[in-house]
């Protein structure tokens, strides 16, 4: 095999834990990532992130009144901010100390093992 063949495989020997975090304002996702990234790393874990990703943007747009002016209009956004973590070669201890996170309210955690 050549060597590039075999960092590959031990690339995909490695246990990988991919955590994606969303949340509607920017300061508390950063306090939860790095709540995560700290407990990680206290375990001796690798870890890759936090990665941003692109910011949600949805828009609404409202009349003001009813029936009559039609160009009074009221326009609303609603950002979800979202970030990756991938947590690389962790241990039992590790996910147990990850599973009893607490997390501020308002931030939505999907885990991939």
């Amino acid at each position: 095999m050549t060597e590039k063949n075999l960092t590959i495989k031990k690339h995909a020997e490695v246990s990988r834990i991919r955590i994606k975090i969303r949340a509607y304002d920017n300061k508390i996702i950063d306090q939860a990532t790095k709540t995560i990234i700290e407990t990680a790393e206290r375990n001796d874990a690798k870890v890759v992130g936090p990665v941003p990703l692109p910011t949600e943007v949805n828009k609404f747009t409202v009349n003001r009144s009813t029936f009559v002016h039609k160009d009074a209009r009221e326009q609303y956004e609603m950002r979800i901010h979202k970030r990756l973590i991938d947590i690389l070669d962790a241990s039992a201890k590790c996910i147990d100390a990850l599973m009893s996170l607490n997390l501020p309210s308002g931030v939505d955690v999907e885990i991939k093992m």
